[in-house]
């Protein structure tokens, strides 16, 4: 009997280690108060899955967990690069040219010469597609002056943006000589939901192959499921001995942009497959519901120069699971006047979106412009046309 229970007792642990290590996880997802129940074998570390308008998080295993993030860097290093380009400091047309420190960089790269030009974009393009290194380090100096400068940019900006498990020492995510330079799959998925928002990111991501200098050096996109995977946008691979194979994978169906990312894969294949398969119950089971921002008619106005005004019901979405944005319905609730004076924006109702007895999110009802309280002179003016007419 001993014997018995000593092999039970083996086995049981046996089973949750194999468990442990195969990175299989069950996450209850709870969505507008249904449990969407999830037992997804990913073998990776850890792993997230998010949708990008809304930032909701659907599926998450170990996602806070610090970890080496190879190229997936330069997510970071391109939101910067992208900001400094939205605030007039540096421009798509830009001839920048190559550092010593720029062309000695090793890993992926285009093979730049120091003194070698090239504009901002054709920059852009070769690290997006490429993941090139020296192209990365370019920017970065472009923007800050130095790699040095540039890194203490980066940390700030994951500050900001609520990365609470990031820390950065360089541009690229080389990790030979690095003490602490680390993310979370949740932190990725933070950044790159920043970076998609800039559609030239995702005019490049989207590639598969290209070239640059001219068309004489060509470029092949690291990730595969830009070719393989059914709307596929982008977005950025990563892997390194240490960090092993990483990614922040983008695609969008129905409307629906979902950010999955799988952190220290043992292989590029089986991050590959991990990705896919948490792409794929991602777009199975849930769905964006979208109301718009839309006319709402007009509402009284009680003592303004003007007896009514315009209003308008602002844009909401949110993540619903599979099925339900089709039976959720609008129930509006607006004043039936206000009184001057009136400003623009003012709220004056709500439309609640309801699915069955839950109301699931709600928006404002806005006034459109502004109308000013009138005064006696107007009042008077007003009187004597009513007895002129009369």
């Amino acid at each position: 009997m001993k014997r018995l229970g000593c092999l039970l007792i083996v086995a049981a642990m046996l089973a949750a280690f194999l468990t442990q290590a195969s990175g299989s996880a069950e996450n209850p997802v709870t969505i507008t108060g249904n449990p969407v129940s999830a037992e997804l074998s990913l073998n990776c570390v850890s792993a997230i899955l998010m949708e990008s308008e809304t930032g909701k998080v659907l599926y998450e295993m170990n996602a806070d967990q610090p970890l080496l993030p190879a190229s997936i860097t330069k997510i970071m290093t391109l939101l910067l690069v992208m900001e400094a380009i939205e605030a007039g400091k540096l421009r798509l047309d830009e001839q920048l040219t190559c550092s010593a420190r720029a062309a000695s960089m090793g890993g992926s790269q285009i093979y730049l010469e120091e003194g070698e030009q090239m504009t901002v974009e054709e920059l852009i393009k070769c690290v997006v597609i490429s993941s090139a290194n020296d192209a990365a380090l370019m920017l970065a100096e472009a923007v800050a002056g130095s790699e040095e400068v540039f890194v203490d940019m980066m940390n700030k900006r994951a500050e900001e943006l609520g990365m609470k498990n990031s820390h950065f020492e360089n541009t690229n995510g080389l990790d030979d000589t690095v003490t602490n330079h680390v993310t979370s799959a949740r932190d990725v998925a933070i950044m790159s939901r920043e970076l998609i928002k800039y559609d030239k990111i995702l005019e490049y991501s989207k590639i598969w192959m290209d070239t640059t200098r001219d068309g004489t050096f060509g470029l092949t996109n690291t990730n595969r499921l830009i070719r393989f995977y059914k709307g596929a946008t982008g977005l950025k691979t990563g892997s390194t001995s240490k960090a092993k194979f990483c990614i922040s994978a983008t695609a969008k169906r129905d409307g629906m942009h979902l950010i999955c990312v799988i952190m220290a894969a043992e292989t590029r294949d089986i991050r590959n497959a991990a990705a896919t398969t948490l792409l794929d119950w991602g777009f199975a089971n849930f769905a964006l519901f979208v109301s718009e921002e839309s006319e709402m008619g007009e509402i009284r106005v009680t003592g303004g120069v003007d007896d009514s005004v315009g209003t308008k019901s602002g844009r909401f979405c949110c993540v619903v699971p599979k099925g339900d944005e089709t039976k959720i319905e609008r129930v509006v609730d607006m004043k039936e006047s206000i009184a001057a004076p009136v400003r623009e924006g003012e709220v004056v109702g709500t439309v609640k979106f309801v699915n069955g007895n839950e109301t699931i999110g709600t928006a404002d009802i806005v006034v459109t412009r502004n109308i000013e309280k009138i005064g006696f002179w107007q009042v008077l003016t007003r009187i004597l046309r009513c007895f002129l007419i009369a």
